[in-house]
């Protein structure tokens, strides 16, 4: 299977430094199935000081990207080579699940841009970008925190990532529902007693208290995530 590659353009490379060196993404770099490059913005930056913002037509607080570094960044890009997507994370884009994490997860390039300041040209946006993406209705300082959180959710279910093959697969959303509690030695710690069928060895049994238990969850925790055809096919089980 050959690596995603992620091409990443920011204001900050450096933001990215720690984050690509350590966990998840460094393991899926050395083992070869992810490859991600960060691209400085301000090196296709404007005159002297490589800028790439400016103040807003018509007034108001804040800068905004201009669309030239842009342009020449991404284009410089898919010069080299096609992409599936270029993606813009914005507060007013189609909100993250982990649906979309498992489809991106099966594209072969991607671009990511990283919005700072106030905002970017909307030129860029009709004219560049195919797919835009909210982590949820906050905003931040950058595009580098929800980048970060993007490609994390979408390196880690792409197969041989993870040391155990199976433990994405069991998380909380592939199925719709948050996952099912957990348990670890000791059995009995302060009083607090381990539920008695998951010391039991019957996978059956266990595999329907999970079940059980994380569509219970869903009820308390998060409502919003049942709906009619969940509940139908959970009821067949």
């Amino acid at each position: 299977m050959n690596a995603i590659r992620i091409d990443v353009i920011s204001v900050i490379p450096g933001f990215f430094d720690s984050p690509l060196d350590n966990g998840l993404l460094s393991i899926a770099r050395k083992k070869n199935h992810a490859d991600i490059y960060i691209h400085n913005l301000h090196d296709y930056g404007l005159g002297r000081y490589r800028q790439v913002d400016d103040s807003p037509f018509g007034g108001g607080a804040g800068m905004v990207l201009r669309p030239e570094p842009v342009f020449a960044c991404i284009e410089t890009l898919k010069g080299e080579r096609e992409y599936d997507e270029v993606i813009f994370l914005s507060p007013d884009g189609t909100l993250f699940d982990q649906s979309m994490a498992n489809r991106l997860s099966r594209k072969k390039n991607l671009i990511i841009l990283c919005g700072h300041y106030k905002a970017i040209d909307e030129r860029i946006r009709q004219n560049l970008i195919t797919m835009e993406i909210s982590i949820g209705d906050v905003v931040v300082s950058g595009g580098e925190i929800p980048a970060l959180l993007l490609m994390d959710a979408v390196v880690r279910v792409i197969p041989g990532v993870l040391g155990d093959s199976e433990s994405a697969l069991t998380d909380s959303f592939q199925t719709g529902l948050l996952d099912c509690t957990y348990y670890t030695r000791p059995s009995e710690f302060r009083g607090m007693q381990v539920p008695e069928v998951l010391l039991k060895g019957n996978h059956s049994n266990i595999e329907h208290w999970r079940s059980e238990n994380a569509l219970e969850r869903t009820r308390q925790r998060r409502p919003d995530l049942l709906d009619h055809t969940v509940l139908e096919e959970l009821k067949k089980k």
